[in-house]
């Protein structure tokens, strides 16, 4: 049975014509009266232009790139390398199609609805870029949008996240645990032993990843779990500072310090320096993402090389069916340890 615009204005307790304008986003609307309309036609699964609905796999020419932080360098770089494989034969604008990146801001609501927004629009194609968040409700939800939209005829291909198993997504996975492992290894082989944690916020797989790679070299190490020195914040340079200054505080004689990215490791040197400690003489400090400021920092950082844009290249190859998905729909992508003068 089709889904009508009453139907969700019966469901959202409001009339048609504010349906109808929440969807078209022509007038403005209350955010709790737009907020509980989105909600119903997320319930309802209501399709825009309902007779299109019918038609099978009847997308359009939009692609959604979704990113958490379109100024971090990290999603930057995957949201140009994503648009730059989305045109050629297809597209009904002379082979064109156009992307619309999402900014999400980390929010889980926020990632959510953009999917429900891209559904209505019956994106052709949809790349989510990042770590996802761990909580149980939120990833049901995830589950449940993404097949929805594969169901529809969208193409949906995760980049640097963990597989969604059962929804139809192509996942081409990062290996954070094996770069978070290689650099602590690499600290541990130069004699460092008191070595300090800056990792991202707890609640992302990318996080929790590269904490676990970096806690199996210390236990490989043989040093017990109690000597661990671990704080958590966002993925940007106030973070890598302000950890930097409660990690010395509480452990004076550190002698490095793996940050949870490039960015975050900024942070962190510049709090060595206003100690007094001098890189890497005194404190080593590593990094994560091979970003491209990395090798002008001073000194050049030591990190792990992501290949961002060659992975995101490929994401928007498979979006557009111009390249095959991998066996199972699931592909590992292996960063690369580049040691630079932070380490000695």
């Amino acid at each position: 049975m089709t889904v009508t615009l009453a139907d969700v204005a019966a469901r959202a307790q409001v009339s048609p014509a504010t349906v109808s304008r929440v969807l078209n986003g022509n007038y403005p609307v209350a955010a709790a009266t737009r907020e509980r309309v989105l909600r119903a036609v997320d319930e309802l699964d209501y399709v825009l232009n309902g007779p299109a609905s019918s038609l099978a796999a009847a997308t359009s020419d939009l692609v959604g790139i979704l990113v958490n932080d379109i100024a971090d360098p990290f999603f930057g770089i995957m949201a140009g390398a994503v648009q730059s494989e989305i045109g050629g034969p297809g597209g009904r604008a002379g082979g064109e199609r156009l992307a619309v990146v999402c900014n999400t801001g980390g929010s889980p609501e926020r990632e959510l609805t953009y999917l429900t927004l891209l559904q209505r629009q019956r994106a052709a194609a949809v790349v989510i870029t990042g770590g996802a968040i761990e909580d149980a409700e939120h990833a049901a939800a995830l589950t449940t949008k993404l097949q929805r939209l594969v169901d529809a005829g969208t193409r949906v291909v995760l980049c640097g996240r963990p597989p969604a198993p059962e929804t139809g997504a192509v996942a081409l996975t990062f290996d954070n645990r094996g770069g978070g492992r290689a650099l602590t290894e690499h600290l541990l082989a130069l004699g460092h032993r008191r070595i300090g944690y800056i990792a991202g916020p707890e609640e992302r797989t990318t996080t929790r990843h590269r904490l676990e790679g970096h806690r199996d070299a210390l236990a490989a190490a043989g040093l017990p779990p109690g000597t661990e020195l671990t704080l958590h914040g966002p993925y940007d340079r106030a973070t890598g500072h302000a950890a930097t200054i409660e990690l010395l505080r509480r452990e004076p004689a550190l002698t490095a310090v793996v940050a949870a990215n490039d960015t975050v490791a900024l942070g962190a040197c510049a709090a060595l320096r206003e100690s007094g400690r001098r890189i890497p003489d005194d404190v080593s400090v590593a990094g994560f993402d091979d970003l491209p400021f990395s090798v002008d920092a001073v000194p050049a950082l030591t990190t792990v090389r992501l290949p961002l844009a060659e992975a995101a290249a490929r994401a928007g190859r498979i979006a557009m069916g111009r390249e095959q998905a991998p066996p199972g729909g699931v592909a590992t992508v292996r960063g690369e340890l580049v040691v630079r003068g932070s380490t000695g």
